[in-house]
């Protein structure tokens, strides 16, 4: 095909159409059906799973990566376990997932690939994100009703108000889901306003156990408020499963239907 030559672009047009697409999609991520707070594995399989649904669903996360913790494995190891069946999310996306002979249910994928395609799918699917973005409050109006978060930039709100002060912004949604792994962050932000217990955060290590639970306690902990993943072990205060992440994309499709199931009736 010969010697590739790029179109000559111009910088200000370059800044132009970044600015203007940016602030057109904006305006639509500020009323959503669905905030799920937490871009890991089962925050992004929860979201592509809404969103394929049909349900305006937005993405908040506090770094500028999407994934969690599901770029590695253990130990910085690039390998991570799934457990069955949710090797079948991952197939389902096109990963490939090796089991292992000698331990029934369990499987090896490389965790990149998988990131990369639990993201794909996520936006494929029609859900949008808002990146660099941490979530400070909630929106409660009368009677504690919960009706959306309140964000503000990662990067000023790291900087600190002495230095940097910014007044953060608010997002409304019908529903909150908190997939924020070790710190369930909406929950957490629930008790101090006194509207929840406070959380006891992941117990000791037992991997089925904690892969178990997580899977029976996904759900609905406060009017509007979903816990899915890791933050599920946090909120109970059941055990932690260290580097399986089965549960964690079980508990994203679980916590879909439930959600499903709860905006249907509203």
């Amino acid at each position: 095909m010969g010697k590739p030559r790029p179109a000559p672009l111009r910088e200000r047009d370059i800044t132009r159409q970044i600015a203007r697409e940016y602030y057109k999609e904006f305006d639509q991520l500020i009323e959503s059906d669905v905030i799920i707070v937490g871009a890991g594995p089962s925050g992004l399989i929860c979201a592509r799973d809404l969103a394929a649904m049909g349900f305006r669903t937005l993405i908040v996360e506090q770094a500028l990566a999407l994934g969690g913790g599901f770029w590695s494995g253990g130990y910085l190891m690039n390998k991570a376990t799934i457990c069955a069946p949710a090797n079948e999310i991952l197939e389902e996306l096109g990963v490939p997932c090796k089991q292992v002979k000698d331990c029934e249910g369990m499987y090896i994928v490389d965790p990149p690939h998988a990131t990369g395609a639990l993201i794909a799918a996520a936006y494929k699917a029609g859900a949008r994100t808002m990146n660099l973005t941490r979530v400070l409050d909630l929106i409660l109006r009368q009677e504690g009703q919960l009706e959306g978060v309140v964000v503000n930039n990662t990067t000023a709100e790291m900087a600190g108000h002495d230095v940097v002060h910014v007044d953060p912004i608010a997002l409304e949604s019908k529903v909150v889901v908190d997939a924020t792994g070790h710190d369930a962050v909406v929950v957490e932000l629930l008790h101090r306003r006194n509207l929840y217990e406070r959380v006891p955060g992941n117990g000791a290590m037992w991997v089925s156990r904690s892969e178990e639970q997580v899977i029976e306690q996904t759900g609905e902990v406060y009017p509007n408020c979903f816990v899915i993943g890791l933050a599920v072990a946090a909120v109970f205060g059941t055990p932690r499963m260290g580097p399986a992440f089965g549960s964690m994309l079980l508990s994203g499709r679980y916590g879909a239907e439930l959600i499903k199931n709860k905006l249907k009736q509203q």
